[in-house]
């Protein structure tokens, strides 16, 4: 028998066609409540702007409904974006929600989100570059990660097996103007986001209660200081992100799901640069998947019909559509420039019977030497998603 290896729920709160944000919520909070029964160990919310098709714009605030509706499931974020937050308003944020709930939250922590024009390009859903320390800091800011072993990967694959697709070009979503306008909304004028090494150790030391200013200054955040809150980076690649999390001792989640090219890379970087610290003795990596489980893989196929098209409506820089039915799905003209543009993450989507989809999660968590895997699952139908993460529960409780 394996190890046993804990498996989480990534949500972005998905908008199905037909359906309003506030439908989407209250699918969100009954499939925390039904993740809860059925044995995940992590309940984390995405971030994301100006997308009609996805209504977790703000995870600290969907993070207090679900508390409130849920007992034992650990809750985060997957991630908060940095670039438009101050370290202060994030401690409080879930300092406030800690009071009431303790022990119960992960605060995942992303660089995306409010970049200036010019600015180091961030991953998506994830950090990108840290930058120097601060004089609040709680430890080191590293630069990009040193040499770190990363499997070969043979015409696509990795030593067992897992697909590594081609890698794919962010350059044109980052540039794109919808971008821009998030920027701009999400950033006060003349603001510069705070760099993100800094702010990672003001985080840490506001938590701690350790923090002083350049001019010896001392914050408290109350609530905030001492929040029972386990801390992780979110990275999509092996820039110093993962560094930024090995340095200081964190939890690094890498986004197979997102990025399946450079998940790889992301994790070697991660390890080869950790740092034992007082939380955490040890590297500990979770990694996404994109996953739709049914009775049957013709049933999963089906289920699984629009999310190419949804793919493309993201990599179009157009915002993530409402989530498409699949007759919906089935009238769209593909061209040959949209195929290319969802190949990679149609690909990696893990889609099937219970068994097929639990062999392909443990290649992902074999070929990663992940400590625990992070589900998300999208289809149109909200019964079809909490069976999808059953099924998946069932099989892998059955294995491990």
């Amino acid at each position: 028998m394996s190890r046993a290896i804990p498996l989480g729920v990534l949500d972005l709160v998905p908008v199905p066609s037909g359906s309003t944000p506030a439908d989407a919520l209250r699918n969100s909070l009954d499939l925390a409540r039904q993740a809860e029964r059925f044995g995940y160990t992590r309940y984390w919310f995405a971030e994301h702007h100006l997308n009609p098709g996805v209504a977790g714009t703000s995870p600290a605030v969907v993070i207090a409904l679900t508390a409130a509706a849920t007992s034992t499931i650990r809750l985060g974020s997957g991630a908060v974006q940095l670039g438009h937050r101050t370290a202060l308003s994030t401690v409080e944020e879930f300092g406030l929600i800690d009071a009431l709930h303790p022990g119960r939250l992960d605060l995942g922590l992303g660089r995306s989100g409010g970049r200036p024009p010019g600015g180091a390009a961030s991953e998506p859903a994830g950090p990108s570059e840290p930058a120097g320390p601060s004089a609040g800091s709680a430890g080191p800011s590293p630069g990009p990660a040193g040499p770190h072993h990363v499997p070969e990967v043979v015409d696509g694959r990795a030593p067992n097996g897992l697909l590594i697709p081609p890698r794919f070009s962010f350059e044109h979503l980052l540039a794109s103007p919808r971008i821009a306008l998030q920027r701009r909304l999400l950033t006060l004028p003349g603001a510069e986001p705070q760099e993100y090494g800094e702010q990672i150790d003001d985080i840490l030391a506001l938590l701690a209660g350790t923090y002083r200013s350049p001019d010896g200054q001392q914050a408290h955040a109350v609530p905030g200081e001492g929040a029972d809150v386990q801390v992780w980076i979110l990275g999509s690649s092996a820039g110093p992100s993962a560094a930024a999390a090995g340095a200081r001792g964190l939890r690094f989640a890498a986004n197979y799901h997102v990025s399946p090219a450079t998940v790889l890379e992301a994790v070697a970087a991660y390890r080869s640069c950790f740092t034992p610290s007082a939380d955490l003795g040890a590297p500990h990596v979770s990694v996404s998947a994109d996953v739709v489980v049914a009775e049957d893989d013709e049933t999963a196929r089906e289920l699984a019909t629009g999310y190419g098209l949804w793919v493309r409506s993201i990599r179009t820089a157009e915002g993530a559509i409402p989530f498409p039915a699949p007759d919906e799905a089935r009238r769209h003209v593909w061209s040959e420039e949209d195929r290319a543009l969802v190949r990679d993450r149609v690909d990696t989507q893990f889609v099937g019977s219970p068994g097929r989809v639990a062999d392909r999660l443990e290649q992902l968590r074999e070929a990663t030497d992940a400590d625990e895997l992070l589900i998300t699952t999208i289809t149109h139908d909200h019964a079809d998603r909490v069976r999808s993460y059953r099924l998946l529960a069932e099989e892998w409780q059955r294995r491990h």
